[in-house]
This record gives C-alpha cells, structure tokens and sequence, in this order.
C-alpha cells in the first residue's frame, strides 16, 4: 500500500472519530434509574400496567438509548445487584459499560436537603440520591418509573 492510501485510510478514520464525536457531544444526558432496568429484563408480566412498562421500557432501550449519553450510578449497581441471582446478573450485564457516576459530597448534601424540606421523605434516602446524583452531575433527564417519589406531580423540589 502507498502512502498516501495509509494517510488516506487514516484521514477517513479520523474524520469517522471526529463526526461520531462531534454527534456524542451534542448529545443529551440520562441517568437511567433502576425502575427502568428492572423493567427491561424482567420476564414477562400477565399484569397490564406492569406488562405496558416493560414494553416501553425495552422499546426505549431498543430505539432511543443510543440517542443520549447514558449514565448510571453507584447506587443503581447496588440495587439492580441485589436480589434473586439470576435476574441481578441479566439486569447488570445490560449495563456493563455504561459510565458509572458516584454519589459525591454534593450529591449527598443535595439529597439530605431535599430530605430536610420534606420533598422526599426521611424513609426514602435512596430516591433523594438519585435525584441529587443526576442533578449535581448536571444530567439532563432521569429515566424512572418511580412514581412515588421521584417522578411525582405532585412532589415540589
């Protein structure tokens, strides 16, 4: 091969670098709580609600994930780790790769202030780091199914 099909070959390799960089900078943020994942490899449910979840769930996946940098945390390892075996090992192999965020100083600060101001109760340490997580990383959504608490109307944060 002559040197210029090798720098040729090499400049097309980089311009495909750059472009899919250029794309993933542009890209919007998601913290993918562990509702989500749970949803994606749970067997099937015969439940309606439940069953409706699992279909959008894996449909975002499926479609929509590799339109966002997606991220996880610490805490979603722990939780989708726990459990019958089998299902945390199918439930974190989905996730391997996926960036790992920690829950820092900030983030801990952020959630038991968000405890204090009861917009999440004391009983629920859990769903304020989340929500302290995605926010002190400046994530722009926070995938969830978690209605009670995190994904409220009703709740005012």
């Amino acid at each position: 091969m002559s040197t210029v099909g090798r720098v040729s070959d090499s400049v097309t390799r980089h311009s495909r670098d750059l472009t899919i960089f250029i794309q993933h900078v542009g890209m919007k943020s998601v913290y993918i709580e562990s509702s989500v994942i749970s949803y994606i490899t749970a067997r099937p449910s015969r439940d309606v609600v439940t069953s409706a979840r699992q279909a959008i769930s894996i449909e975002w996946w499926d479609v929509y994930k590799d339109s966002f940098e997606i991220f996880v945390s610490e805490l979603v390892l722990e939780e989708i780790g726990s459990g019958d075996l089998r299902a945390a090992s199918n439930r974190l192999a989905i996730v391997e790769g996926i960036p790992v965020l920690v829950a820092t100083t900030n983030a801990v600060v952020l959630a038991k202030s968000l405890i204090a101001e009861n917009a999440i109760p004391a009983s629920s340490m859990e769903d304020a780091l989340h929500i302290s997580i995605a926010a002190v990383q400046r994530i722009d959504f926070l995938l969830t199914w978690n209605f009670k608490h995190i994904n409220n109307a009703n709740t005012r944060i």
